[in-house]
């Protein structure tokens, strides 16, 4: 108990007081299935907590060993968790197939791989750290749904009672076998713990003469099978050699199933993660492996370089320009955070982070030429002037020079669209500008963007470009 003492503590020292606090009250007192994966954006709303301060607080609970983080990559389709990662690291390039959607799935980080928390057992030992101890409908809601689909008692109840035939835990090496009244619906014949799947298209004429199909349950994840039968009586005959417990589950693919798939909230994405300030920081060796690319379709990056800087050292000498230059860069780099950014690095005076919507950027870049204003007014000069670029598409994360990176075209694009600015002015593309939540933003600063097109150097096509007055 010291030691979680001592823990709480240091949390305290690291994160927002107001997050450990929540955090400490979440291990002391929350039931099991509060503990297991979870979502930290429900949790800061919850608890009225700021989203950045929650998720910093729960990293460094991670850092603190208080929580283990889980990358769980989740199908699009239904949302179920097809694997867990305990890093990066090891997320596969290859396909992740569903059994329940019938679907293989690249890995994209921007709404695939879902960021968990998960109380150590360390700490507090809960029930899904044995997840084949769980009863049958609690492995699905804790184990096989990501904590993006919302498990409200009365959908999954309607679920449970209308939308399943049947379900049953099916020990290690045992068979069993169900007797069914198949209705003439579309019917899934589903296993969590092996991700397998059989479909049953039940059409024509009812029979009363007894229906056979037999599923054996392995380890090598069999591919998802169909067969057509007719309403009426099913035996369904089930062999369990996977080693594990099983648990067979007979889904009515109809409403009650549908309506509890698309109930969604937003939950911590792995792109989120990957332009969150606090995890760059803190898991700093623990990102990406150095062979592994992973595909982003939509990220935005913002560049900056102050503007004669050069001049600026000859001119006020090289300790109040070098004071100066460390002012701009504490701005700067407080900006970027306060806006949910996070610093990819930076290049002699420039630096380069990066935005999970262009909205963060665009206000960042708003609020960056306000600070310079405010250091030049507070110096009496006009000294620190910083050109801004910004633009948005797909990238690939990747680990250079033992830091995690980003490559690509869109990165090209965005340097080079920063090298167009030669005063106060931010130049950002059409892509950026023309977002709903961004022209929202301007019109109600009263800022009139100036559309041009402009030659990059390397980019083949001109591109079209705002300039932000």
């Amino acid at each position: 108990m010291s030691e979680l003492k001592a823990q709480f503590s240091m949390l305290k020292q690291n994160a927002d007081p107001a997050v450990a606090d929540a955090i400490a009250h979440l291990v002391q007192n929350g039931e099991d299935h509060k503990l297991n994966r979870v979502n930290v954006l429900e949790f800061a709303k919850t608890n009225g907590l700021d989203e950045e301060q929650a998720i910093s607080g729960f990293l460094h609970a991670s850092r603190l060993g208080l929580f283990d983080l889980t990358w769980n990559v989740l199908c699009p389709g239904c949302s179920g968790v097809l694997d867990a990662h305990d890093t990066l690291k090891s997320l596969r390039s290859e396909d992740y197939h569903c059994g329940l959607c019938a679907c293989g799935y690249e890995a994209s980080v921007d709404e695939q791989v879902e960021v968990a928390f998960t109380v150590s057992p360390k700490v507090k030992r809960i029930a899904a750290h044995d997840p084949n101890t769980l009863p049958l409908w609690e492995y699905y809601k804790q184990v096989f749904w990501s904590s993006g689909i919302d498990l409200n008692e009365e959908s999954f109840a309607t679920l449970t009672d209308v939308g399943t035939l049947d379900s049953l835990e099916l020990p290690a090496g045992e068979r069993a076998v169900l007797s069914l009244q198949l209705p003439p619906q579309f019917i899934i014949a589903f296993e969590p713990v092996t991700h397998s799947a059989h479909f049953i298209d039940v059409q024509g004429e009812p029979t009363r003469e007894r229906q056979q199909l037999s599923l054996v349950y392995d380890k090598s994840h069999p591919p998802t099978g169909s067969i057509t039968l007719r309403p009426g009586p099913l035996r369904l005959s089930l062999d369990n050699q996977a080693g594990v417990r099983t648990l067979p589950t007979v889904f009515i693919a109809a409403e009650e199933l549908h309506q509890l798939l698309g109930k969604r909230r937003p939950f911590l994405t792995a792109k989120r993660m990957l332009s969150n300030q606090t995890f760059r920081d803190v898991f700093k060796a623990d990102n990406l492996h150095i062979d592994q690319r992973l595909k982003i379709t939509s990220l935005t990056f913002l560049f900056t370089d102050l503007k004669g800087s050069t001049a600026l050292y000859e001119r006020v000498g090289d300790l109040a320009a070098f004071d100066l230059v460390r002012a701009h860069f504490r701005a700067l780099l407080e900006i970027i955070a306060s806006e949910k950014g996070a610093v990819v690095k930076t290049i002699g005076d420039a630096v380069m982070a990066t935005f999970v919507k262009p909205e963060h950027a665009i206000t960042a870049g708003l609020k960056m030429r306000a600070a310079m204003d405010g250091l030049n007014a507070e110096r009496g000069t006009d000294d620190l002037v910083v050109k801004i670029g910004i633009h948005e598409g797909p990238c690939l994360a990747v680990m250079l020079n033992e830091r995690q990176d980003y490559f690509g075209q869109t990165v090209n694009i965005a340097a080079r669209v920063q090298g167009l600015a030669t005063s106060k002015a931010i130049h950002a593309t059409g892509g950026v500008v023309e977002v709903p939540a961004v022209s929202a933003i301007l019109r109600e600063r009263a800022i009139k963007p100036i559309q041009k097109e402009a030659a990059l150097r390397g980019i083949a096509d001109k591109v079209l470009v705002y300039e932000i007055p």
